[in-house]
Order: structure tokens, then C-alpha cells, then sequence
């Protein structure tokens, strides 16, 4: 027990700790809360760009600084000019993906890239007026965070934050419907901009944590993970402010452990939070899927339960249904005739099974398309021997407007092939079409 006690309490007493858990709490907390705007309007891959940009905007601020000012660049105007040069991405990638034929991920692609070789390209000429540790920027540093850069967070922290709480319906309305948002007046093109200098200014305060390469993971895999979790914008950016914090400080902790790279570390263990939630997720894990493909009943074999029991004209035994309906899987026949069952289509009784009201008119209508499929393959020359069990393959095709098509082709039939009598057409039947 003193062992775990020392190993999770003796990290809290370092002055480097505490500054990495505030400043890294801090941008994960508003990293993950923005990211659900970004998750939700797929602009991921944005972020990433963003963050190679700001190299860009930090040459710039550093030459600006040195140049006009004659001092050395300091936080507040790095911050400006990674600003800057995001919002110039972003215009440079809106101006070429409307007066050209580029795609808006293709100019993605063109423009982050050239803004990061711009900087870099700055930065090797004025290399004796801007000292920039391209690893430290490429790979971060959070357990080396300076005091200007932890109050730079938390001020990035505390202006994204509000400006989110303010414009909260705004922007859940141009995210989920932007042709509804313009036609009630909002600004749209606006409330992009704004998100994007949101989005602009998490990245440029999350760069010196986890570098240029991890932040985009700590801005979108904190919201995806809650995305899972999920179906409201409000509940997900709760989530999400979670799972970016618990990523922080489990991966601080890892770092210390292994002796790693702090960046990297946060980044695995909120990668790790990803999987551990796609797997058990309630809804939309890998899970519940299985579990639901498990219990997925065919609806092939309901139809064939239907046509079966209508044949037989009385109750049906298990043994009956075993002979004459087919499944893949050995469980398939019972799922199937316990969701029948449940959803009120047949009855169970002391000799086996018959259909009720509603499972008569359904079983009917699955005859109906068998014998009109009958029809029309006999109608373009198939061999009599082979309509039937052709038909039966068939007839799980029934939507309205395939059945109503054959209908209409076949001249409205009364009798099929083998003068069987064809069923009515079933008024207000709401079928949709099922394969085979």
C-alpha cells in the first residue's frame, strides 16, 4: 500500500507536476469540448492542419517581435501570430476550394502543408532572430511547461469556454442544420470563423504540451470517445472534457513511470480510453453490436415461419417448421418464433403454433408476392419446374413498389401459374423492401 501511495503521491509534490496536471487539465478540458464541434462537422482533418501552420505564425511573431520591437518574442505574441496564421489557413483553404475545382480536403492538403514549409523556410533564413526547438515543437514538452505558457492555457482555456457557453445554441444549430441557422438569420460564415480561431487557439496552447504531431489526437479522440457514449451535444462535451482531463493525468503518471515522453504518454493513454470505450461503449460499442447481431432475427426466416403456418391451414409443430424452413444458424428458427411471438404475429398453443389476425394478413401479403413473382417468371419463359423454388427465393423482394409493379405488368392477375388464387393487395401495408 505505502508503495502505490508513494507512487501516485510523491509526482503531486513536484513543482513540474503540478504545473503539466494545470496546464495539461486545462487544455484537454476545452480541447475535448471544442472537438465535439470538430468531430461532429468532420473537420479533423482542419485541426491538423492548424497545428502545422502555427509554425508559420510563431516565426512570424518571433521576426515581428525582434525586428520592430528589438526584443525577444514572449507567449501573448506567439499566441497572435499562430493565430494569424491559422486564420489565413483557413481563408487560403475556403478561397481555393470556391473559385477552382479543388475539394475542400485537397486544398487541406495543399495549403497546411505549404504554410508549415513557409515557417519552416523562415525560420532557417532569420535562424540568428527566431529560436524555435523544431523537436520541442514537433514532439512537446508538458512536463517542462513554463509559467507563461500555463497561464496562456488557462486564459486560451477560460476564452473558448465562454465564448462556447454564449453562443451554445448557435453553434449546435450551424453545426447540425447550417441551412436552417441562415435562414433564421444567424451568421453562419461567422460562427465558423469563430470556431475556427476557437479551434486555432486550443491548438496553438496544446502545441507545447503534446507537440505538433499528438495534438490533433488530444482535440478529436477525447470527443470521439464520447461520441460513442452519446447522442447529445451537451452530455458528449461533458464526456469529452472528462476523458481529455482523465487523459492528462493518467498519461502524466505513465510518463513519470516509464521514464517516456510526456506528450506521447498522454496520447496513449487516451487512445487506450478510445478502445477500452469502443469495445464496452452501451449503444455503438463492439459489443452491444455482436449482442445485437446475435439476437438480429432473419427476416427471411420470419416470412418462411409466416408462409409455412399459412399452409399448413391449422397449428403447426416445432418438427413441421424444422422441415420446411431453412436457416443458416441452428438458433435462428427459435429467435425467430420468439420475436414472432412477441411482436403478436402468432400464438403458441398445447399443438404448436398459428398465426394471429396480424399474422395472417402478413403471411398473405409474403404469399401474394410468391405468386406474383410465379407469374412473371412464367410469364418471360422460366421452366415450370423451376418457378416455385425460384419465387420462394424471391418473394422476401416484396416492397410496395415491386409487388405493385408486377401487378401492374402482369395485368393484375387473379390466379397464378397454377391456379392458385393470388391474395389482395393489403390496404395501408407499410412493407419495406427486404433482401433475400
Amino acid at each position: 500500500m505505502s508503495f502505490l501511495m508513494q507512487a501516485f503521491w510523491a509526482p503531486l509534490t513536484e513543482t513540474y507536476f503540478q504545473k503539466a496536471l494545470i496546464g495539461g487539465c486545462a487544455v484537454a478540458l476545452v480541447s475535448g469540448v471544442v472537438g465535439c464541434l470538430v468531430v461532429l462537422r468532420r473537420m479533423a482533418f482542419l485541426g491538423d492542419a492548424l497545428s502545422h501552420a502555427m509554425i508559420a505564425g510563431v516565426a512570424g511573431g518571433y521576426l515581428a517581435m525582434k525586428l520592430l520591437f528589438g526584443i525577444e518574442a514572449h507567449a501573448p505574441s506567439m499566441l497572435l501570430g499562430s493565430l494569424l496564421a491559422a486564420v489565413l489557413t483557413v481563408a487560403l483553404i475556403g478561397l481555393v476550394s470556391r473559385v477552382s475545382r479543388i475539394k475542400e480536403d485537397t486544398a487541406i492538403g495543399i495549403m497546411y502543408t505549404g504554410v508549415f514549409a513557409l515557417g519552416v523556410v523562415v525560420v532557417s533564413i532569420f535562424r540568428q532572430y527566431i529560436h524555435i526547438d523544431l523537436m520541442h515543437f514537433i514532439m512537446g514538452d508538458i512536463l517542462g511547461v513554463a509559467d507563461s505558457d500555463l497561464w496562456a492555457s488557462v486564459l486560451v482555456c477560460a476564452t473558448v469556454l465562454s465564448v462556447l457557453v454564449l453562443f451554445f445554441r448557435h453553434f449546435q444549430l450551424a453545426t447540425f442544420d447550417p441551412v436552417m441557422a441562415a435562414s433564421t438569420g444567424l451568421p453562419v460564415l461567422l460562427l465558423d470563423y469563430a470556431l475556427t480561431s476557437c479551434v486555432s487557439l486550443v491548438v496553438v496552447s496544446a502545441v507545447s504540451m503534446v507537440g505538433v504531431i499528438l495534438v490533433v489526437g488530444l482535440l478529436i479522440t477525447p470527443a470521439a470517445t464520447a461520441y460513442l457514449l452519446s447522442d447529445r451535444l451537451d452530455r458528449m462535451m461533458g464526456l469529452a472534457a472528462v476523458f481529455g482531463v482523465t487523459s492528462v493525468i493518467g498519461g502524466l503518471y505513465l510518463c513519470v513511470w516509464l521514464d517516456s515522453a510526456g506528450g506521447g504518454a498522454v496520447m496513449l493513454f487516451c487512445t487506450l480510453q478510445f478502445l477500452v470505450v469502443l469495445v464496452v461503449a452501451p449503444r455503438y460499442g463492439l459489443l452491444a453490436r455482436w449482442l445485437r447481431m446475435r439476437r438480429l432475427v432473419p427476416q427471411q426466416v420470419v416470412e418462411d415461419v409466416l408462409i409455412t403456418v399459412l399452409r399448413q391451414q391449422r397449428d403447426t409443430a416445432l418438427p413441421v417448421l424444422h422441415q420446411y424452413v431453412q436457416v443458416k444458424q441452428p438458433g435462428d428458427l427459435h429467435k425467430a418464433l420468439r420475436q414472432m411471438e412477441q411482436d403478436g404475429l402468432i400464438s403458441v398453443s398445447a399443438q404448436g403454433y398459428r398465426l394471429t389476425e396480424a399474422g395472417d394478413k402478413e403471411a398473405r401479403q409474403v404469399l401474394r408476392a410468391h405468386r406474383l413473382w410465379e407469374s412473371y417468371l412464367a410469364s418471360i419463359g422460366t421452366p415450370r419446374e423451376a418457378l416455385h423454388p425460384t419465387a420462394h427465393r424471391l418473394e422476401h423482394i416484396r416492397g410496395d413498389g415491386t409487388v405493385d409493379y408486377l401487378d401492374e405488368k402482369l395485368g393484375q392477375p387473379k390466379l397464378d401459374p397454377h391456379g392458385q388464387k393470388i391474395p389482395p393487395r393489403q390496404k395501408n401495408n407499410n412493407h419495406h423492401e427486404n433482401e433475400p
